[in-house]
């Protein structure tokens, strides 16, 4: 109801509802604490009497997001159009300039993890998470991993690798070393992994 009418007072919600204003109150604060929706002032017409002004809830950006869109279909048809205009190179070349922004702040983010690409991976699994990765870093006897939980981009990159061979160079470049992908969430994994070998000692 918020979607489709873009805001709405409790007791309208109420009333169209057939639940008690408590019922929808309670279910207002559960969406607030989330952050799904958010009440503001409800604009009135003419002068306002007494009393306090009506609160009207307003769905978030965050709330929106929780219905369906068409992103991905839309950015599968302009990859298609690039390929078709320009040729698979074209498609590299954007997919590397995607991931270029996300190289510069995670280098960023990295500025005081040292030389050691397992402590260089644990500082970018951080700087993966807090732009949406859900990634971690672990050490194992043959090297160390770097997981990614998410993928914003999967189900465009099941169809164009060239943006997980992108971030695959961009994980080798801040890491330092050569890296492995074993598994993407684009290719159905359940968990983008990527290898890093150990460095030997010269």
């Amino acid at each position: 109801m918020l979607l489709e009418d873009g805001g709405a007072t409790a007791t309208h919600l109420s009333e169209r509802l057939g639940l008690t204003p408590a019922a929808v109150r309670r279910h207002l604060d559960a969406l607030l604490a989330e952050g799904a929706v958010e009440s503001r002032e409800k604009p009135g017409r003419g002068p306002r009497g007494r009393g306090r002004p009506a609160k009207e809830f307003v769905l978030t950006d965050a709330g929106r997001q929780t219905f369906p869109h068409m992103y991905d279909d839309l950015a599968a048809e302009v990859l298609r159009f690039l390929a078709r205009l320009h040729g698979q190179d074209a498609v590299a070349t954007f997919a590397a300039e995607r991931v270029r922004v996300l190289e510069e702040r995670c280098r960023s983010a990295m500025a005081d993890a040292g030389d050691d690409p397992l402590a260089r991976a644990e500082a970018l699994a951080g700087a993966l998470s807090a732009e949406g990765y859900a990634a971690s870093a672990s050490a194992l006897a043959g090297g160390g991993q770097l997981c990614q939980h998410h993928c914003p981009v999967a189900q465009v990159a099941a169809e164009f690798p060239q943006l997980c061979e992108a971030e695959t160079a961009v994980i080798s470049r801040l890491l330092g070393s050569h890296v492995q992908r074993l598994a993407t969430i684009a290719h159905g994994d359940g968990v983008c992994t990527t290898h890093i070998p150990v460095r030997k000692a010269v």
